[in-house]
C-alpha cells in the first residue's frame, strides 16, 4: 500500500441551494485528493448577496454529508486568504464563473496565494442550466411560512452592521421591496425587511394617522403583504392601545408570522410624532409603559417575535437624560430593541443618544427611523451602533407627487398623451402582478439587478408607483 500523502484540496462554497453543479466540483475536487469545503458563513453571503435560506449548521451538516468531502471548515470573509494560508492546500477547486463581477478579485488573490507555495486553481466548467439565482426566484415564486419569515428578522440582526427596511401600504409595493436590486461596484444591494408603517396605511386608505384604522382593517393590509413577498415584516403598532388589547394583539400578529412590532411609548389621542410638540402629545409614565412591554412578551408564543421599544423623549422634549432612563426600563421589561424617535433635520441628538447607549450594561439593537434626518448614511449609523434602519413613508411620499402631476396634466390638456412619458407602459402594467415586478429578466427567465449610474439616477424623470 503505498504511504504517498494524498494532495490538500481546498474548495470554497456558500452551499445554499445545492444543485448539480456544486456535486460536480466536489467530484472534480476528490478525483484530486483530500477535501476541505471552506464554508462562507452566514456573515460572509450577507455581505455581497442575500441572507441565505439555510443556517450555516444546517448547511454545514449537508455539505459535511456529500461523498468524497473529507471535511467542512467556516469561511468567514468572501476572501479565502485565512483559510489558504492556514491550509497550504496544492489544489484550490472552484467553478469558472467567479472570473467576472463580486469574486473577480478574490479569484485573482487566490491565484497569487497559490503560486507561494505552487498550488494549482482548477476551474470547472460552469454547468449548463442550472443557476442559484433562478432557483432563488423560484423558491420566492413558491413562497414562505409564518415561522420561516419570523425567524428572518433575528437572523438578519445577527449576521449584517445594519438591517435595511422600506415601508409598504399595500400589495403594490410589498413587491417592489421585495424584489427592488441595484448592483454598485459588483455587490447586490436590496431591503432586508418591510415596515408596515399606521402613517402610510392611514394614508393609502384616505384617512388620517390616528389610529382612525383599526388593527381588523390593518390585518387586511398585511395580509395582501404578506400573499406576494417572504422578507421579515415589522409592525407598527402605535401606542399598542390597552395593555388587556395589547396582549391579543401581539398573539394575533406573531400567528402570521410578523417578525417584530414597534409600540411607543405615549398615550391618549394618537398624534403622528413628527408633529412633535406643535400639538398636544403625552409620554405615558415608564413604570405604565414597561409593563406593557412584559405583558407582551409574556403573551407572546415563540422566542422568535420581537417586541420593539419606541422612545419619544427626544420628540417631546423630555431630554437625553428622560430617554436613557426609559432605555434601562424598556430593556429590562423585556424589550427586544430600543428604537430612539427624532424630528430634528439632523442626525446630532440621535447620535448623541448611541454615545450615551454604548455605556449600558445590557443592550439589544437599536433602531432608527431618519424621515428627518435623512442626511445620515446607513454606514453612519451602523458605525454608531444602530442595527436596523426604517425608510418609513418614501414610497408613499414619491408616489403621491407623481400621481398629482399625471391628473393635472390631464386636467390641463383634456388628455392623457402629455403624462406618458412619466407612466409605465400599458403592457408593462398588464404584466406586472403575473410575473412579479417589471425588471430586466436574464437568460434563465431570473429578475436582474438594475446596474446603477449615479449621473442618470440624477436626471430620471420620476415614475408612478
Amino acid at each position: 500500500m503505498s504511504s504517498k500523502k494524498r494532495a490538500r484540496v481546498y474548495v470554497g462554497m456558500s452551499a445554499d441551494l445545492i444543485h448539480p453543479g456544486h456535486l460536480n466540483i466536489i467530484r472534480v475536487a476528490a478525483r484530486l485528493g483530500e477535501v476541505t469545503v471552506g464554508l462562507l458563513t452566514d456573515e460572509a453571503i450577507a455581505s455581497y448577496k442575500r441572507l441565505p435560506y439555510l443556517e450555516f449548521d444546517q448547511r454545514k451538516l449537508i455539505m459535511g454529508s456529500i461523498k468524497g468531502v473529507a471535511r467542512v471548515v467556516p469561511q468567514k470573509t468572501l476572501d479565502y486568504t485565512p483559510n489558504l494560508q492556514w491550509l497550504k492546500p496544492d489544489y484550490v477547486v472552484h467553478g469558472d464563473d467567479w472570473k467576472t463581477g463580486v469574486q473577480k478579485t478574490t479569484r485573482l488573490k487566490v491565484k497569487d496565494m497559490l503560486e507561494e507555495w505552487g498550488g494549482e486553481l482548477i476551474e470547472v466548467p460552469y454547468t449548463p442550466g442550472i443557476s442559484s439565482t433562478v432557483l432563488s426566484q423560484r423558491i420566492k415564486e413558491i413562497g414562505t411560512t409564518p415561522e420561516i419569515r419570523m425567524k428572518r428578522l433575528r437572523r438578519l440582526l445577527n449576521i449584517k452592521d445594519i438591517v435595511r427596511c422600506s415601508e409598504a401600504h399595500n400589495g403594490l409595493t410589498g413587491l417592489i421591496v421585495e424584489h427592488t436590486k441595484v448592483k454598485i461596484d459588483g455587490q447586490i444591494r436590496e431591503f432586508d425587511a418591510i415596515w408596515l408603517s399606521s402613517l402610510t396605511d392611514s394614508t393609502a386608505k384616505g384617512k388620517p394617522d390616528i389610529e382612525a384604522v383599526d388593527l381588523t382593517s390593518r390585518l387586511n393590509t398585511v395580509h395582501d403583504v404578506l400573499e406576494v413577498t417572504t422578507k421579515p415584516i415589522i409592525f407598527d403598532a402605535d401606542t399598542g392601545g390597552k395593555v388587556e388589547h395589547f396582549v391579543f394583539n401581539i398573539r394575533t400578529l406573531e400567528r402570521l408570522g410578523i417578525s417584530a412590532v414597534i409600540v411607543e411609548d405615549k398615550v391618549g389621542p394618537k398624534k403622528n410624532s413628527l408633529f412633535g410638540t406643535s400639538v398636544e402629545q403625552k409620554q405615558d409614565e415608564i413604570d405604565n409603559f414597561a409593563k406593557k412591554i412584559s405583558m407582551g412578551k409574556k403573551a407572546q408564543v415563540t422566542e422568535d417575535f420581537m417586541i420593539i421599544a419606541r422612545i419619544e423623549s427626544l420628540i417631546l422634549k423630555a431630554g437625553l437624560v428622560d430617554a436613557v432612563a426609559r432605555a434601562e426600563s424598556y430593556i429590562a421589561a423585556g424589550a427586544d430593541a430600543i428604537m430612539i424617535h427624532s424630528k430634528e433635520d439632523n442626525p446630532g441628538e440621535i447620535l448623541e443618544f448611541a454615545r450615551a447607549y454604548k455605556s449600558f450594561k445590557q443592550k439589544v439593537p437599536l433602531v432608527a427611523i431618519p424621515s428627518s434626518y435623512n442626511s445620515i448614511y446607513e454606514n453612519d449609523l451602523a458605525g454608531a451602533g444602530f442595527g436596523i434602519v426604517i425608510y418609513a413613508n418614501q414610497l408613499m411620499r414619491s408616489a403621491y407627487p407623481a400621481m398629482m402631476r399625471t391628473a393635472e396634466s390631464i386636467l390641463t390638456h383634456g388628455r392623457s398623451w402629455e403624462a406618458d412619458d412619466q407612466l409605465m407602459p400599458i403592457k408593462e402594467i398588464l404584466t406586472l402582478v403575473p410575473d412579479g415586478p417589471a425588471g430586466v429578466r436574464d437568460d434563465n427567465g431570473g429578475l436582474k439587478p438594475v446596474e446603477v449610474d449615479p449621473e442618470a439616477v440624477k436626471k430620471r424623470a420620476p415614475g408612478v408607483i
